[in-house]
């Protein structure tokens, strides 16, 4: 008796425990966001303020952002390009690879595997002095190219091992009743198989979308030019009134702009992202 209102006793504590734990986790995920978010809609004469709530309100820094002469909506519009081909061909590329490691048997498949995705843990700023004599050489600093093949080099690895993984689990019988109904091979892929592996892909996408847009290291190696240089660059070369001072409500709004996008997309798609990452992990 006294070994079960010892466990009555003990139950809400275990019950509560795990619930305290993840909002700890929560809390501290969301704090920074928060206080950058709260520093964006200071006056810029509170930028070191440290109440919680901006008061008075202001929205200062976000039209300081946007100024004329600043250039951060078109640094926007290269991140948007940037990030959205390297998500394109991320996806064309690693697709075509993963369904040929998936289904194709051939010696050494396993290594094949292993070395792409051992090619994903090079440190960037070990690659960065190589590429930077290179695209020298070829006469690609300052192109949107210079940005969009590095940033191919650090995705594709990942989104091949991933939709590898993905593909494996699918039977075959699909294809195999696909092409008994009259398609050929490629037909069975974007007509069957594409369709259903389309968490998968979709997971993908946003992972490659949310590293491309937040790549900094290689825009800035690469790109010198203001009419070039993504968001994040931009971010880093604010400059306050006098040249001299720290603009830090500017850099907080900035970051806000450049953030709230993705938390958004992340949010409204969290389902599929979810069963993309779960459904590769079951038969």
């Amino acid at each position: 008796m006294s070994i079960d209102v010892k466990a009555a006793e003990a139950s809400p504590v275990r019950k509560y425990l795990p619930l305290v734990g993840v909002a700890i986790i929560v809390l501290y995920c969301l704090a920074p966001f928060y206080w950058m978010v709260v520093s964006a809609f200071r006056r810029p004469l509170d930028q070191f303020d440290n109440s919680l709530i901006p008061a008075p309100f202001s929205l200062d820094n976000l039209q300081a952002v946007f100024g004329e002469g600043v250039g951060f909506g078109r640094a926007l519009l290269n991140s948007l390009i940037v990030a959205g081909v390297t998500t394109v061909l991320t996806l064309i590329v690693g697709l075509v690879a993963a369904y040929t490691l998936a289904r194709l048997e051939f010696r050494f498949k396993n290594v094949v595997l292993a070395i792409i995705i051992t090619t994903s843990m090079f440190p960037g700023i070990s690659l960065v002095i190589p590429l930077l004599k290179l695209f020298i050489d070829i006469k690609w600093i300052n192109t949107y190219q210079a940005m969009i093949v590095p940033s191919l080099s650090f995705a594709l690895p990942l989104a091949v091992w991933t939709l590898t993984t993905f593909f494996r689990q699918m039977p075959r019988e699909l294809e195999q009743a696909a092409m008994v109904d009259g398609c050929t091979p490629a037909q069975a892929f974007y007509k069957v198989i594409l369709p259903l592996a389309a968490p998968g892909v979709f997971t993908t996408a946003i992972i490659t979308f949310i590293a491309a847009w937040n790549e900094f290291l290689i825009a800035l190696s690469m790109v010198n030019k203001s009419s070039i240089q993504t968001a994040n660059v931009a971010i880093s070369k604010f400059q306050g009134s006098s040249g001299f001072d720290q603009p830090f409500g500017t850099q907080m709004a900035a970051g806000v702009v450049v953030t709230i996008p993705l938390v958004i997309a992340v949010l409204i798609f969290q389902r599929r992202i979810v069963a993309g990452l779960t459904a590769g992990g079951v038969k």
